[in-house]
């Protein structure tokens, strides 16, 4: 069996602390961050038929987040 080769190399770019939010809301509604920023850019360049993605609910971030800050204080 051949080991997980992407059809795409990986690319590096700096979020910050949202990237742990955006994992949490990607999440909540099912899907991962890829799957959504490969949404967004179809979007963004006008790909034919490309809708922006569903986005979760604000109360479900502040959770992650305060869930998040909790455990950074206790570690």
């Amino acid at each position: 069996m051949s080991p997980n080769r992407p059809k795409t190399p990986p690319r590096q770019i700096r979020i910050g602390d949202t990237w742990y939010d955006f994992d949490a809301g990607a999440k909540e509604m099912g899907t991962e961050r890829a799957a959504v920023i490969r949404q967004l850019i179809d979007w963004y360049i006008r790909e034919p038929g490309a809708k922006l993605p569903e986005r979760p609910d604000r109360e479900a971030i502040e959770a992650a987040r305060a869930k998040r800050h909790s455990e950074e204080e206790d570690a």
